[in-house]
C-alpha cells in the first residue's frame, strides 16, 4: 500500500490579554499571530493540499478540551479539529476568533495538541504530525512536565515549530536586540523598553524544550512573526504527486529493456473552476444552460442535435466529416511506446528544436536488475560518445507519436535519459535574413565590442568570489512562482472575503519578481552609460512635408483650364481647393 503523504497540523493560538495589547500606531502580536495562520490556510487551500488542520487556542475566556479537569487545563479551547481546510477556516480566523481576557500555561497547550493529534489521527495515515504555537510568552509557565512532553514529543514523532512576536536574541538587560535583528523593530511589537520578566522565563523555557528536542537545530524551528509572514507571502504551488509511465524501451526487434518515466518539466495550468452561478442567488442549481441548433432561415427552424454533422472547411467548400470518420482518420498503434530509431551526435540536435510541452526523465524498471544493468550501460556509453538516442514516442494508443530526443544524464545519486520532443517539418519556421557581415555599416568597433562585453560581464547573474568559485546564483527561475498564479490567488481570497468592493492592487513583491535584481542593477549602470554613448541613436525619418495645390501645379491658369469648375473637385483621389490652393 502506497504511504500517505498528507500531514495533520495543529495551528495553537494564545489569544490571552497580552497579545491583544500594542503601542500606539502598531499591530498587535494577535493580530500578526491570525495574519501568519491566514497565510498559512491559505497557501494549503489554494495548494488542494490533502493536510489536515485543527485550531486550538488558549488563554480564551472559557474552556473546551478533554483533558480540562478542576484546574486543570483551564482557557484552552479547541476550536475546530482536524479536517481540510477551507475558506470557512479563513473566515473563523479572520471574524470569529477574538481575544481572551485570561492567561494560559503554553506548555498545557502543547499537552492539548499532544492529545487530539493522538485521539485524531488513530487508524488513520499520516507522513507528518506538527504543532504550531504561537505565542508572547507572557503567560504563567510551569515546568513541571517538561520533561514528560519532551519524551512524548520524540515517542510519537510530534514536530513542533515555535512563533514569537521578538527574536530570541533580545538582550535581556536593556532590551536592546542584536545588529542582525535591529531593523526589525519597528515592526515586532514587543515592549521597546525590553521584554518583561514573564517573557524572559518563557524564552528559557523554549530554549530548554526546542534544544532538547533536537541538540543539532532545534532553535531554528523559533521564528518571529515577521520573517514568518515574509516566507508565506508567496501562496503555495500545488503538491503534484509523481505519476509513473511503465513501458518498454526498444532498441530493434531484439532488444527490450524496461523503463518507467516520470514528468520532470511540465507547463502548469491554472486549475479553472468557473462555474455559471444566478447572480443574486449564488446558486449554480438556479441556472440552465441548453443549447439550440436551428437552421439560418427566417423562421430560425430547430433542428436536432442528431440531425447534424460536424464539417471541415476545406477552400470554400465545406467537407462532412463525422464522429466515425474522425475515429477512423486517427493514428493507430498498437499501445505506448519508447523505441529509439537510431543514434546521433549531441552536437548535431540544436537547443532551438526543443519543444513540446513537457520534459521526462527516463529510468529503469524499479527492481529489475537485468534492466538495470543494460539501462545503465545504454546512458553511459551515451554519454561517453557524446551520442544521443532519437526515439519515437507515444503515450498510449489513442495518441498521435512523437519524434524526440533522448540525452544522457548523470548524477551522484542517479543516472537517467532525458527525453525532449523534437520538431517535424511543419513545425520548423525558416526565415532567411541577410548577413550582418556583408555590411560595413554593422561591423563594429574594438571599443563598441568591449562596452558590450563589459555590459555582459556586470549583469553576470552568478556571483562568484575572487578564487572564481561560484558563491551564489542572484537569479534562480525555478525557484520563482508564477506571478499570474499569485495574483489570481490573490484575487480569489479577496472576493470570498470581500464579494462587493474591489480588486486589490498587485502586491508589490510580485511585480517585483521578474525585475532584474537590485545589485545586478546597480552594477551595470555605468556600462550601459558607456554603451548608450558609443551606439547613438539617431532620427532618420523625415517629416512628411504638406504640399499645396500650387506646388503640384505650378501654373494656376493650367490648373484652372483643366478643372472647368474652380470651386472643390476631385483628381485622382484627391479633394483640391483651388482658390486655396490646399492638398486635402
Amino acid at each position: 500500500m502506497a504511504r500517505s503523504n498528507k500531514a495533520a497540523i495543529v495551528l495553537c493560538l494564545d489569544v490571552g490579554f497580552t497579545m491583544s495589547s500594542s503601542a500606539p500606531g502598531e499591530e498587535s502580536s494577535l493580530e500578526q499571530a491570525k495574519k501568519i495562520m491566514m497565510k498559512f490556510v491559505q497557501r494549503q487551500v489554494f495548494a488542494e493540499s490533502k493536510d489536515e488542520v485543527a485550531v486550538i487556542l488558549f488563554g480564551t475566556d472559557g474552556t473546551r478540551n478533554d483533558l480540562a479537569s478542576g484546574d486543570q487545563y483551564q482557557n484552552i479551547t479547541v476550536h475546530r479539529s482536524l479536517m481540510l481546510p477551507d475558506f470557512d477556516l479563513l473566515e473563523d480566523i479572520q471574524d470569529v476568533i477574538k481575544p481572551g481576557s485570561e492567561k494560559a500555561d503554553f506548555l498545557d497547550a502543547i499537552i492539548v495538541c499532544m492529545d487530539l493529534l493522538q485521539k485524531e489521527t488513530v487508524g488513520k495515515k499520516y507522513e507528518k504530525r506538527h504543532i504550531e504555537l504561537f505565542t508572547d510568552l507572557n503567560s504563567p509557565v510551569s515546568e513541571d512536565q517538561l520533561e514528560i512532553i519532551i519524551a512524548n514529543l520524540k515517542k510519537t514523532g510530534i514536530s513542533l515549530q515555535i512563533f514569537l512576536p521578538f527574536p530570541m536574541d533580545v538582550d535581556d538587560g536593556g532590551g536592546d536586540v542584536s545588529a542582525s535583528v535591529h531593523s526589525h523593530m519597528h515592526r515586532n511589537s514587543f515592549p521597546k523598553n525590553g521584554l518583561t520578566e514573564q517573557q524572559k522565563e518563557g524564552i528559557d523555557v523554549v530554549r530548554k524544550l526546542m534544544h532538547t528536542l533536537d541538540e543539532g537545530g532545534g532553535l531554528e524551528e523559533i521564528y518571529t512573526f515577521r520573517e514568518s509572514l515574509e516566507r508565506l507571502s508567496m501562496f503555495k504551488k500545488i503538491e503534484r504527486r509523481p505519476m509513473a509511465w511503465p513501458c518498454q524501451l526498444t532498441i530493434g526487434s531484439n532488444l527490450s529493456i524496461r523503463i518507467v518515466a516520470y514528468k520532470s518539466v511540465t507547463e502548469e495550468k491554472v486549475k479553472k473552476i468557473w462555474t455559471v452561478v444566478d447572480a443574486k442567488t449564488l446558486r449554480k442549481d438556479d441556472v440552465q444552460r441548453e443549447t439550440v441548433y436551428c437552421l439560418n432561415d427566417d423562421d430560425e427552424t430547430e433542428v436536432q442535435k442528431d440531425d447534424t454533422i460536424q464539417g471541415f472547411r476545406y477552400g470554400s467548400d465545406i467537407v462532412p466529416f463525422s464522429k466515425e470518420d474522425e475515429e477512423q482518420m486517427k493514428y493507430k498503434t498498437e499501445g505506448k511506446c519508447f523505441s529509439v530509431l537510431g543514434f546521433s551526435r549531441s552536437s548535431q540536435i540544436q537547443q532551438h528544436y526543443y519543444m513540446g510541452n513537457q520534459v521526462l526523465k527516463v529510468f529503469a524498471a524499479k527492481d529489475d536488475e537485468n534492466a538495470a544493468v543494460a539501462f545503465s550501460a545504454l546512458v553511459h556509453a551515451l554519454d561517453e560518445l557524446k551520442a544521443v538516442a532519437i526515439v519515437r514516442y507515444a503515450y498510449d494508443r489513442r495518441c498521435n507519436p512523437q519524434i524526440g530526443v533522448a540525452f544522457p544524464y548523470i548524477k551522484d545519486a542517479y543516472e537517467c535519459l532525458i527525453y525532449v520532443q523534437l520538431p517535424y517539418m511543419e513545425d520548423l519556421r525558416q526565415y532567411i535574413f541577410s548577413s550582418l557581415k556583408n555590411n560595413k555599416k554593422c561591423i563594429p568597433t574594438a571599443d563598441q565590442l568591449s562596452a558590450v562585453d563589459s555590459l555582459i560581464d556586470s549583469m553576470n547573474l552568478v556571483y562568484e568570489d575572487d578564487d572564481g568559485e561560484t558563491f551564489e546564483d542572484l537569479f534562480k527561475p525555478s525557484k520563482i512562482p508564477n506571478p499570474h498564479f499569485q495574483r489570481l490567488y490573490q484575487c480569489l481570497q479577496h472576493k470570498a472575503f470581500h464579494p462587493n468592493e474591489p480588486l486589490p492592487p498587485i502586491e508589490q513583491h510580485l511585480l517585483e519578481m521578474l525585475e532584474m535584481p537590485c545589485v545586478v542593477k546597480e552594477r551595470c549602470q555605468a556600462p550601459l552609460e558607456k554603451v548608450k554613448a558609443l551606439f547613438p541613436l539617431k532620427e532618420v525619418g523625415k517629416k512628411k512635408e504638406e504640399k499645396t495645390a500650387q506646388d503640384i501645379f505650378k501654373d494656376k491658369l493650367a490648373l484652372e483650364r483643366l478643372l472647368p469648375h474652380p470651386a472643390l473637385q476631385y483628381v485622382r483621389g484627391f479633394y483640391i481647393n483651388v482658390e486655396v490652393g490646399v492638398l486635402n
